[in-house]
């Protein structure tokens, strides 16, 4: 999350701490990518600034701010999971035989990693959602957050 987002009703002094250990993640991110260590993209939880999904494309957009290339960070979603989960037989590409859920954009993420927010729809479970549909189910989900 990027700490500007998260200041509320913080201080300015938390905010800086904020920004100061964003920076030390960064580093540490280059570092461990420098010394081959194998990242997973996937959202911590359960942080409570941490929405499945949304969090998915700050975290990417991190990645590359942390030295990978998008089509590493991109890899870090799909291929790489597939890869410690030992399951690269189903999993982690797109061809025939295999199981995948595909999130269908409206530009190029290796080109922006910030256009994987672009997105023009997504088959799930062999079905596809428009983004109208997509609209629609945020619309439906706003609404029961709303309510409670």
């Amino acid at each position: 999350m990027d700490p500007v987002k998260l200041r509320g009703n913080s201080s300015d002094e938390e905010v800086a701490a904020l920004k100061t250990e964003a920076a030390r993640d960064l580093e540490l991110v280059k570092a461990m990518q420098s010394a081959g260590v194998l990242f997973m993209a996937g959202s911590d939880g359960p942080d409570p600034y941490v929405i499945p999904g949304f969090s998915l494309h700050e975290e990417l957009e991190w990645l590359v701010k942390g030295g990978f290339t998008p089509a590493q960070a991109l890899q870090s979603a799909t291929l790489k999971p597939a890869q410690f989960l030992g399951k690269t037989d189903k999993y982690g590409v797109v061809e025939p035989g295999r199981v995948a859920d595909l999130v269908l954009l409206d530009e190029n993420p290796l080109e922006d990693i910030r256009n994987t927010r672009k997105i023009f729809g997504v088959v799930a479970n062999g079905k596809y959602y428009s983004r109208q549909d997509l609209d629609t189910m945020l619309q439906q989900v706003e609404k029961l957050a709303a309510q409670q």
